[in-house]
């Protein structure tokens, strides 16, 4: 495997350059990224030129138009054009260029709006999905349907895999564009006067300065709170792809997740604790909740290729903060070819 010929759609993004790393920690060398700008992944001329030029065994299909529930809201109809034409005309070509394997990157948001806790592949057909994300959820669910339909056709060795919400360093802070852990993230440094005054506020020795009254600003948080979500580092799920990558050659959907839950309102709490945020939160309930709970059964991934996360939440989110205080740039600005599943 280590001498296979890799191409990384969105390689540039969140979990695309950690996963460019992973790979290359595991001795690939053979490793090529197509990304903006010199690949728009919705034109297809640019779609053949990725397999012309790069002449890749594997493709592993990272490449999304992303966002949270308000980019949904607003643009449906580029959140599915763009997501099912990468996908289409990426997974068209795999086959027509006759490469080893494609490893197609879904979403937690392929799964029906109402679905029983743990979320497990064999419901994935039970019901339409959460509408503030239908459009893309069932984009990115179309790329099962290819990938079934090519590997019966064409014996295409095509996979599917459903990573639950990512975050860690590298993170999208754009306010345009970001999910629910970055966007809370900025939201408290904002509250708290900016990033270096939240800086001086982590690394205070004081527990009196750390914990007295302050001058922090409110934070709006949109919902009733009591929404639930599961996350996963990000580095824990480089590790799933590359294993599935090396490993997994069904045309079964696998979950990709770390296998806990917590409610909106308990990770609001959480961060404003691990961040030191002394103002007052309050929760625009005119505002959507999204799909009521995520969580999923992850013993597939278990099973097949023996992925199992290793990240604790709060150390994660610890890792993730600390990145955006002390490393990143003052304004992120978000890709099309960012990585997916985030929201």
């Amino acid at each position: 495997m280590l001498s296979k010929r890799l191409c990384i759609t969105g390689g540039k993004g969140f979990l695309g350059s950690h996963l460019v790393n992973k790979f290359k920690k595991q001795g690939y060398s053979n490793i090529s990224v197509a990304d903006l700008p010199e690949y728009d992944l919705r034109k297809l001329d640019d779609v053949i030129r990725v397999y012309d030029e790069l002449a890749p065994g594997i493709v592993v299909h990272l490449a999304a138009r992303v966002g949270g529930i308000g980019a949904n809201l607003e643009r449906p109809g580029e959140f599915f054009y763009d997501n099912l034409t990468m996908g289409v005309f990426l997974m068209d070509q795999a086959y027509r260029h006759n490469i080893e394997k494609f490893v197609a990157i879904g979403t937690i948001c392929c799964y029906p709006k109402v679905t029983s806790v743990p979320f497990k592949e064999k419901n994935l057909w039970d019901g339409y999905p959460e509408e503030t994300n239908a459009a893309y959820g069932l984009a990115k669910k179309m790329l099962l349907v290819q990938s079934d339909a090519y590997r019966r056709q064409y014996g295409l060795n095509s996979i599917f895999l459903m990573p639950v919400n990512l975050y860690g360093p590298g993170d999208n802070f754009n306010p345009e564009s970001s999910h629910v852990i970055p966007a809370l993230i900025q939201k408290f440094v904002d509250a708290m006067g900016g990033r270096e005054a939240a800086r001086q506020r982590m690394v205070s020795i004081s527990p009196v300065l750390r914990s007295s009254p302050s001058s922090d600003r409110p934070v709006v948080v949109w919902g009733t709170g009591k929404a639930t979500r599961e996350f996963l580092f990000v580095e824990d799920c480089a590790e799933a792809i590359v294993l599935a990558t090396e490993k997994f050659n069904k045309p079964d959907p696998v979950n990709i997740g770390a296998g806990f839950e917590i409610s909106i309102k308990e990770l609001v709490g959480l961060i404003a604790k691990l961040i030191n945020f002394n103002g007052e939160i309050k929760w625009d309930t005119s505002k959507p909740d999204g799909q009521p709970r995520r969580m999923l059964d992850t013993s597939k991934a278990y099973q097949e290729f023996g992925f199992k996360a290793k990240t604790d939440f709060e150390e994660g989110l610890k890792k993730t903060i600390n990145w955006y205080l002390n490393t990143a740039e003052v304004d992120q600005l978000g890709s099309l070819e960012d990585e997916t599943n985030r929201r």
